[in-house]
């Protein structure tokens, strides 16, 4: 059964994104911190990108069976290299478009729906409930990098 805090996190959380980098010039989206370290614009490209491959997940989930799934790597994927390469306005558009079919998908399973599992190469099996979690602290570890990303050198 799903639980209020992750449905209003799962309708909520994304739109800090927008928040977050509102007042950051073109400089400061595109720097990385590092070499090799992701900026923040790639930060939200790989949420934008991951957006619908857990959206598939799911899908696989309610096929039955207990599908496993591999790691995510975005550097390696197409989706993430073209969501890179978007504005930044276009990429917080698809993210709530995208945020709106998943939180449609999900909050209109069936209980018997949400208890079906599929395996994590790290986590082991979870039910949708759990990968729904595991999807949302995903996407706030990232908040979290951009956040801190915004702030470096700020005065």
């Amino acid at each position: 059964m799903l639980y209020s805090a992750l449905v209003c996190r799962l309708k909520t959380q994304h739109l800090a994104f927008a928040e977050i980098i509102r007042n950051l010039d073109e400089v400061k989206l595109n720097q990385q911190p590092e070499p090799g370290k992701w900026s923040i614009k790639e930060q939200v490209a790989h949420v934008v990108s991951y957006q619908p491959v857990f959206n598939g997940r799911i899908h696989q989930i309610l096929k039955g069976g207990s599908p496993a799934f591999s790691s995510y790597r975005a550097d390696e994927e197409p989706d993430f290299i073209q969501a890179c390469e978007l504005p930044i306005s276009e990429l917080l558009n698809q993210l709530q478009g995208q945020r709106r079919q998943l939180l449609e998908l999900i909050t209109n399973l069936p209980d018997s729906d949400l208890l079906l599992k599929g395996l994590h190469p790290k986590f082991g099996t979870m039910t949708i409930v759990e990968w729904t979690e595991f999807f949302l602290l995903h996407e706030a570890h990232h908040l979290f990098a951009i956040f801190r990303l915004a702030k470096a050198n700020s005065k």
